[in-house]
This record gives structure tokens, C-alpha cells and sequence, in this order.
């Protein structure tokens, strides 16, 4: 039996398996949301309900995952054009602003984000927040060679600096073989300005910081689902 924040999940995900069409190519997310997904894409192919989709996944995770659940996958240098993408996120703010990266796929989630027409984000209601940075920290992938310089950096911008490491203690790393720095702001009153100081980092490969890029935003709660959207969308 499910735990109720897993129903939650699991009802925004299927919802947003809706809006799949036959013959679309599809970002697939990472992480425990989206995995209802997965689920729910493999179910429709299986019962013939969706044809020749081609998913682009995220992460090594979700490449298993599809595979095992019989999910065609391609390369997205041969498909760089995405028609939607189905991702979770940490945090939401209400301009549809997100912190994501919880699962250490940031940086290829935020590419492949950028490459879809459109992007549905499926949470349950507790990962809804006034202001980013209120509940979750913001995550940085770091090249190992410098991962302590830009922790100090990001301390002398009044951040709490945390390593991030494995169940087993040893340092967590990226699928591109680098670190990430969870960093503890607290509530970010100007999230663009934070984004800039990041972006000016050379060894800062990515940050969790994702503004303006969820055209959908469907969340499912006690009150039920509700969607959200940031543009008019034919």
C-alpha cells in the first residue's frame, strides 16, 4: 500500500502521462515522482495505447529504469528537439520557479528542460513553497578539482556549504563524475541575482536553480489536482 505523499505522486504523474501523443519524443525526469511516470508510460505501450514514443532519459537511473519497463530510449543529440518533458521538482515557488536537483540530475534534467517545447512538472502538494529556498537547499555540481574554492565561494555568499555523500559515507558523484554542494540559503528573496553569481563560477557546472522553464506545473494533493500553467498553450 502506498504512503499517502506516494499516492499524491503517483496521481500527478498519471495525469501528466495524458498529454503524451503517439510518435512524441519524451524527456524523461529522475527521481521517485517521475518513476510513477515511467510506470504509467510502460502500462500504455504495453496495452497498445502509445506508439512509436522515443523517451530521452535524464539520468543512468532513468535509462535503467525505462529499459526494464520497455521503454524505447534514443540519444539526444539525435533527437535535439523534445516535445514534452515530464520531470518532478524539490521546491516551487508561485511563478512556477523550482529548485530541483534532490536526485543528482540537475544538469542534465536543466539540458534537457531547455530543449523541450514543453515541460510538465508533476509534485505532490508539500513540495509547494511561498519563496525558493525555504524548504530545500540549492544543489551545485562541482568539478572535483575545485569543489572546496567554490565552497568557500558559496559560504562567502552566505550559504551553508554541505558535501553531499552517499548512505554509505562516501562522496556522492554525478553521472558526469562530479560533486554536488548542497547549499542552505534559506528563503532566496532574488533568486535571478543568486543565478548570475553562479553562472560566473567556472568550475560551478550546474545549480538547482530552474526559473521559467516549467510551462506546466500539476500538483496533486488532499484537495485533489490542480494544474497550473505559465503560458496559454494551444
Amino acid at each position: 500500500m502506498l504512503a499517502t505523499a506516494d499516492v499524491y505522486k503517483k496521481q500527478a504523474a498519471e495525469k501528466a502521462v495524458e498529454f503524451l501523443r503517439d510518435g512524441m519524443i519524451v524527456g524523461l525526469g529522475t527521481g521517485t515522482t517521475t518513476r510513477f511516470a515511467l510506470m504509467k508510460i510502460s502500462e500504455l505501450i504495453d496495452q497498445g495505447k502509445l506508439r512509436r514514443i522515443i523517451g530521452i532519459p535524464s539520468s543512468r537511473q532513468t535509462s535503467q529504469l525505462a529499459k526494464r519497463l520497455g521503454i524505447p530510449l534514443g540519444e539526444l543529440n539525435d533527437h535535439p528537439t523534445i516535445d514534452i518533458t515530464i520531470d518532478g521538482a524539490d521546491e516551487i515557488d508561485p511563478q512556477l520557479n523550482m529548485i530541483k536537483g534532490g536526485g543528482g540530475a540537475l544538469l542534465r534534467e536543466k539540458i534537457i528542460i531547455q530543449a523541450s517545447k514543453r515541460v510538465i512538472i508533476i509534485v505532490d502538494e508539500s513540495k509547494l513553497s511561498k519563496r525558493l529556498g525555504k524548504k530545500f537547499p540549492v544543489p551545485i555540481e562541482v568539478l572535483p578539482f575545485c569543489w572546496k574554492c567554490e565552497a568557500q565561494f558559496l559560504e562567502s555568499i552566505h550559504a551553508r556549504v554541505i558535501l553531499r555523500q552517499t548512505k554509505t559515507g562516501k562522496i556522492f558523484t554525478t553521472d558526469q563524475n562530479n560533486y554536488i554542494l548542497d547549499a542552505y540559503f534559506g528563503q532566496i528573496k532574488q533568486p535571478e541575482d543568486l543565478v548570475k553569481k553562479l553562472s560566473q563560477r567556472a568550475g560551478i557546472l550546474g545549480h538547482g536553480i530552474f526559473l521559467e522553464l516549467a510551462t506546466d506545473v500539476i500538483v496533486a494533493g488532499k484537495k485533489g489536482i490542480s494544474h497550473h500553467r505559465r503560458y496559454n498553450l494551444l
